[in-house]
This record gives structure tokens, sequence and C-alpha cells, in this order.
């Protein structure tokens, strides 16, 4: 009688590595991005700067303030100056071209030093890497918003307040020139995500961000009906349209609407973050 002798057992397989929990990645993509030195000091270098546009605006207008007659301070404030002077627009335009080069060389750092290859290796699920490197780019950009709008606010009132002519944040108006100036940043820099996701290359993820966010708005007049109405599809015009406080539409020959202005706002940080995701997803590194 013959006995087959059972085949030996399969060694034990291998605990399967569990994949990366998105918090993970959170996790990873903002010690990656503090990691740099340049972070800090690049956000500390716009801030200053946006700062010194608005603060030094409201200086050069304490200092040259001849009028003393309180009639002269109400009509100030009438007119809506302060709030111009809380949120200038070159200080508003430096701050969308910061945090536009910003998120798109937040994307890009990893392509120029070949560390994005090395991510795709440990996470192959590109998509939510670039996910989550997007949420911390708009979380960080959303925090220096707020931050420099509402520095820039609290200073350029008390100036004003010297002479009479500050206002509060209840001030009508006030609250939204802040909020519009303050998500002005994450707006710019997830434009900038997918600009830099697209391109992969640091200049020219910058050069791209200086031509969609302020050359296109300068090309585009409010003249013509279809200029006006491709120039009012940027987060550049409708951050000036919300700004606009006391005039609103009626200085525009094609007015629109601030829920417009807003809803332009939301469609580029949601467009902005499909593109990116959608664009590491489809192009190999």
């Amino acid at each position: 009688m013959t006995t087959t002798t059972p085949p030996p057992a399969a060694p034990p397989r291998a605990a399967a590595e569990p994949r990366p929990r998105f918090a993970d990645l959170l996790a990873a993509e903002w010690l990656k991005l503090w990691s740099l030195r340049s972070t800090g000091w690049s956000l500390l270098v716009a801030a200053l700067a946006v700062l010194a546009f608005t603060m030094g605006t409201s200086w050069d207008t304490h200092r040259y303030w001849s009028e003393d007659d309180p009639a002269h301070a109400a009509a100030f404030v009438a007119d809506g100056m302060p709030l111009a002077h809380a949120f200038t627009t070159n200080a508003g335009t430096l701050m969308m071209l910061a945090m536009g080069a910003f998120g798109a060389l937040a994307v890009t750092g990893e392509y120029s030093s070949g560390q994005i290859r090395t991510t795709f290796a440990a996470v192959p699920a590109r998509r939510s890497v670039m996910a989550a490197k997007t949420a911390v780019v708009a979380a960080v950009t959303a925090g220096f918003g707020a931050f420099v709008a509402g520095v820039s606010f609290a200073v350029t009132q008390a100036v004003l307040g010297t002479l009479g002519a500050g206002v509060p944040l209840d001030h009508p108006g006030a609250l939204r020139v802040v909020a519009a100036s303050a998500l002005l940043a994450p707006v710019a820099g997830l434009a900038g995500v997918a600009i830099g996701a697209v391109v992969r290359h640091g200049a020219g993820a910058v050069v791209g961000c200086v031509v969609v966010l302020l050359l296109l708005p300068l090309l585009l007049s409010d003249d013509r009906h279809w200029s006006a109405v491709l120039g009012h599809t940027l987060p550049y015009q409708a951050w000036l349209r919300l700004t606009d406080v006391p005039y609103g539409p009626a200085g525009l020959v094609h007015p629109w609407s601030v829920t417009g202005a807003w809803t332009v706002y939301a469609l580029w940080a949601v467009v902005a973050a499909a593109v990116a995701v959608a664009a590491v997803h489809r192009r190999d590194q």
C-alpha cells in the first residue's frame, strides 16, 4: 500500500500593508511643505509686502490730511474710502500673485527635485496624494489670507480713526471687503496648484499664474459685452466687484451681482482642485 506525502504547507503570507488613510496623506503633505525653510520666509515676506501697501496708503492719507472739519471725515466715510484703504488694489494684486506662485511651487517643487517619484512609489494612489496636497495648500493660503486681511483692516482703520474717518467691522460692507480679500488668497493658491500640476515646471507655472490671474483681467475691458462677461469669470474681477462696496454696479457699463462674484470664487476653487487631481492621474511623472 502506497502512501502519498502531502505537499508542504505554503508559507504564511505576509500581512498586507494597510493603505494610508487620507489623514496620513494630509499629515505627510503638511510636513513636506513646512520642512522647507522657504515656506515660512515666503509667507512672511508676502504678508509684510501686502501690509506695506495697505498701511502705507492709510499713513499717506493721515500725513496729508488737512481738513479739521468733521464734515470732511463724514464725507470721506460716506464715499467708502475707509474700505478702499482697508485692502488696496495693489495689495490685492500682490497677494493674488504671491499665493498663486506659492500654490504652483508647492506642486512643481517635487517634480523639480524628483521627489515626486518617491512619493508615488510609496503611495500609488496619485489622486489621493494630489488631493491632500491641494487641501494643505488651501488651508495654508486661507489662513494667510485671513490673517493678512484682518490685520490690514484693523491697522488701517486704527490709523484713519485718529482722523475720525475709520470704520468698525460691522460698518456696512466692511465684513464683505475683509472676507473677499481673505478668500482671494486660497482661490489664487488653488489656481496655482492647478497650473503647477499641468505645467510641472516652476518658472513656467509662475508665468502661467501671472498670465491667468493678472494679464487676462487687464486685457479684458468692460467696454464690450463679450469682454466684460469673460472678465467677470476671473477671480481678480470678482474681488474688485466684492470690494467695490459704495458704488457697486452703478459705476459699471455691464453690471453684475455680488452673488455672481462669490460664485466665481467658488467655481475657481472647485474647478482648480479638480484639474489638479485629474492632471496627476492622467499623466506620468
